[in-house]
């Protein structure tokens, strides 16, 4: 049986990731400030940052699947049919069994993440599986237990979050609020639908206080064991208060039942506070005060927003490793993260590390590839807001903190060659203003024609820079 099923998991691979990468979390329509003087500092540092890494690495990682979804009994999910679901969902929890990244190198993640030019990290603690990657008092199920647990790299968050620490990272833990694995989310009672509880809350609420006890303890782990942590960023907004499923929740589609699946997240962000003063919570898509702010995912919004986000959007098609991944060109990564920046959001990049804990070869080129356009033009993105007028075409545009410059950031495709000039419409520099590559501070040529301005690049410029992508800074009007 165990042959049969990881047969059709290779060959269902490319696939699935393709099926999975479509399944996005929407965005909640309205944004609620925090009020905490605390939050509101911290976040403006977090805004600062603009690119960041968030990082899947769990059982899903051992066959290269999806991570944690294909356990979930949904229409949307494929699976072999000559496979029994309960057998399914056995073999699939008991790779835990199988789980022993022999070279679990943290710093070398670390190191390529500071190359690539990102500032701040998430990392997954426990993906919806329910898998965990520190050494919890609250469940067997967690790496401890697995072939790795005799490793002395065992409590792998407390390396990771170092690791990145030492690069001068901000860190954040992501958390799955649902919990696939445990009893009192998943009652063995009972079949499992859907991503919900598989039972009425409200008819069984000592099951239910005992999952609220259980997450609670579980975060405040992660919030007392493991040094200074700036981000709390929570997954599973379908584990949220019945009154806060609105009809715009319900239009996302997802499956909804009758009962609150209420965790009392006012107790778990007063705690967590307590222990991590000025702490971001990112308590996704539920909206309110415990969402310090949004997080769009796999897609850019279509305006500028006037509050924090961040778009979370994979390295390739997928969250967590894959065997036949396929990279985003560096092109249009970067356009990504130029976008989402003139948007005034940050970009979020997912990478997932093997199953034997390092970044593969391709992930580590592709990074670095990044890093080199960073490390010349990083002054158009870090520490930027948005402007009124943030795009004309294929030209994005940001400004400094002060408002003093302005950046125009020109992005070509991948196949694109080099054009001498072109133009942009808004943002017009001021009288007498200088424009200047970022990369190396020369001036070029340019002219303005009412709310156009158009630019003669610098007759030794042969070709178009890796990342295909060039940016100018001026004095605008």
């Amino acid at each position: 049986m165990r042959k049969i099923i990881l047969t059709f998991l290779f060959l269902l691979v490319v696939v699935s990731q393709m099926i999975f990468a479509q399944h996005e979390h929407p965005q909640t329509e309205h944004y609620m400030a925090p009020k905490d003087e605390q939050v509101i500092q911290k976040l403006e540092e977090w805004q600062d940052l603009k690119f960041g890494i968030i990082i899947h690495w769990g059982l899903y990682a051992v066959p290269g699947i999806i991570e944690s979804w294909s356990v979930c009994s949904e229409d949307w999910i494929d699976r072999d049919s000559t496979i029994s679901y309960n057998d399914y969902k056995e073999w699939y929890f008991g790779l835990i069994n199988e789980f022993n990244p022999v070279k679990f190198n943290p710093e070398q993640w670390a190191e390529v993440s500071k190359e690539a030019g990102m500032k701040y990290l998430v990392f997954t603690t426990k993906h919806h599986d329910g898998f965990c990657l520190w050494n919890t008092q609250q469940t067997d199920y967690s790496i401890a237990n697995s072939p790795f647990g005799s490793n002395d790299h065992s409590d792998a968050l407390k390396y990771v979050l170092n690791a990145y620490r030492n690069q001068g990272f901000m860190v954040g833990t992501y958390f799955s609020k649902p919990d696939w694995h445990s009893d009192y989310y998943w009652w063995k009672k009972y079949a499992t639908p859907n991503r919900n509880n598989n039972y009425d809350a409200d008819k069984f609420p000592w099951r239910w206080n005992q999952f609220k006890k259980y997450t609670f303890n579980q975060i405040q782990e992660l919030m007392t064991g493991y040094g200074d942590v700036d981000i709390l960023w929570l997954d599973g907004g379908w584990v949220r208060p019945i009154e806060t499923v609105t009809d715009e929740v319900r239009a996302w589609g997802a499956p909804i039942p009758s009962w609150s699946q209420d965790i009392d997240m006012p107790s778990i962000a007063n705690m967590a506070r307590q222990n991590q003063p000025g702490l971001l919570i990112v308590d996704r898509t539920v909206g309110g005060l415990y969402e310090n702010y949004q997080t769009p995912e796999q897609r850019i919004p279509d305006k500028a927003l006037d509050h924090p986000w961040e778009s979370c959007i994979t390295l390739g098609g997928a969250w967590g490793y894959s065997p036949k991944d396929r990279f985003k060109p560096t092109s249009q990564v970067i356009r990504t993260l130029v976008e989402v920046v003139a948007k005034g959001g940050s970009l979020l990049l997912g990478v997932g590390p093997t199953p034997e804990g390092e970044f593969t070869a391709e992930q580590v080129a592709s990074l670095k590839m990044i890093g080199q356009w960073m490390q010349k033009n990083g002054e158009a993105i870090y520490a930027t807001r948005s402007l009124e007028v943030c795009q004309s075409d294929n030209v994005f545009f940001t400004q400094s903190k002060d408002h003093k410059t302005c950046y125009a950031i020109a992005c070509y495709d991948e196949d694109d060659t080099l054009e001498t000039t072109f133009s942009w419409e808004g943002n017009v520099p001021s009288k007498g203003s200088a424009i200047r590559l970022v990369s190396n501070g020369k001036r070029v040529k340019y002219q303005v024609s009412g709310d156009k301005v158009s630019v003669v690049l610098p007759k030794d410029m042969k070709e178009l820079p890796l990342g295909k992508a060039i940016a100018f800074k001026y004095k605008k009007q």
